[in-house]
């Protein structure tokens, strides 16, 4: 198929790292794997921080002249076949997919699309309306999680979904021979406001209840909060923490295939790709079992994963698998072939062409 991609929150090409940019990145080399033509349409943005009136506007008429110039090629060159958006939502709907799709005859794919009825209240109301119509005019809304698909469906029972796990390109990590060193604990995140500073005072907290054993840490990110991550850490001595801030993939599949397990609270997480990141490289994940970790994190055989907001148990977890080394090996190993036999590019790629084929097809003979 012939498929114009876009993604009204972070395109592909942002120059900012992301969890979305990697997983759009993921969906489009899935989607050419399976020998689809993708081709990144447009590079509108359409993200807006706090609901404003004058932005909508703004973005509305920027979108408008979006939509004309992508029409005017399609006049001359042809349409394609489907119209796929990767993350639609209230702060970032998708203003061109919708209109395009209907006034060529194409089909609207949407992926990773959300609905939340607790924002279908002032400024934001009039772009919840746009994501809804999206996903009703969808030929199909592929959904990372269970948790999204029951949201699309509490919203729109007649919406038409399919399940694409979370995913990776483990080709590299796998590669790599893991060679776990004795209490290595793993933490990657970016450090920024809200919930990721909620999972590093977790994690600063639990570990201030481990003094008895031996343990050290190496956090991978960087942002506009590193100082008070930093501050967090400041009371343990300072061979227990090492920060390596922002690495490449590279670098950090070096680091991950030293570490023993890998810690990250996950509060708020809508799934997290560097849980799928930690298992391929061999590592047991300690998690809340809260949002979308589970989907990606297999509570005692991939890891373990514990109440959410219980410092106490999550602390004991940690304690459990550092002094439990078999129990350490057979969660690794388990991790490794979690990623690999479930989760990984390839295994991706052929539900994502199914998925495609069994829904945009049948839009066609329509």
């Amino acid at each position: 198929m012939k498929i114009a991609f876009h993604s009204p929150l972070k395109s592909p090409h942002h120059p900012v790292p992301s969890g979305d940019r990697l997983m759009a990145r993921l969906v489009i080399a899935a989607l050419r794997r399976s020998g689809h033509e993708v081709e990144v349409i447009s590079e509108l943005r359409t993200f807006s921080k706090v609901p404003s009136p004058e932005h909508a506007l703004e973005m509305e008429k920027a979108a408008e002249a979006e939509r004309m110039r992508i029409a005017q090629r399609w006049q001359e060159e042809g349409k394609p076949d489907a119209w796929f958006c990767y993350h639609p939502y209230y702060k970032a709907p998708d203003l061109l997919g919708p209109a395009l799709a209907r006034s060529f005859d194409v089909a609207y794919v949407t992926a990773e699309a959300s609905y939340s009825p607790r924002r279908n209240i002032g400024p934001w109301k009039t772009a919840q309306q746009t994501v809804l119509g999206g996903i009703h005019k969808a030929a199909v809304n592929i959904c990372f999680t269970r948790r999204d698909q029951a949201g699309l469906l509490e919203a729109l029972p007649a919406a038409r979904t399919a399940i694409l796990p979370p995913f990776i390109d483990a080709t590299e990590l796998l590669e790599r021979e893991p060679k776990a060193e004795p209490g290595h604990l793993i933490a990657i995140a970016m450090m920024r406001p809200g919930d990721k500073m909620d999972s590093y005072r977790m994690l600063a907290s639990a570990l201030r209840l481990l003094p008895d054993i031996f343990w050290r840490l190496s956090v991978i990110g960087d942002g506009p909060c590193r100082a008070e991550v930093e501050a967090l850490f400041s009371d343990f001595p300072r061979d227990r923490i090492e920060w390596h801030g922002e690495q490449g993939a590279a670098d950090i599949g070096q680091v991950l295939s030293r570490g023993a397990v890998y810690v990250w609270p996950g509060c708020g997480e809508a799934y997290g790709l560097a849980y799928l990141e930690a298992q391929a490289a061999g590592l047991p994940v300690i998690a809340q079992q809260t949002a979308g970790v589970p989907e990606v994190v297999v509570h005692d055989g991939t890891g373990l994963l514990t109440p959410a907001g219980d410092i106490g148990a999550y602390a004991n977890a940690i304690r459990r698998l550092l002094l439990n080394e078999p129990e350490r090996q057979r969660m690794a190993r388990e991790a490794r072939r979690f990623v690999a036999e479930e989760r990984d590019l390839a295994t991706a790629a052929a539900r994502l062409d199914l998925i495609l084929r069994t829904h945009v097809e049948i839009v066609h003979e329509g």
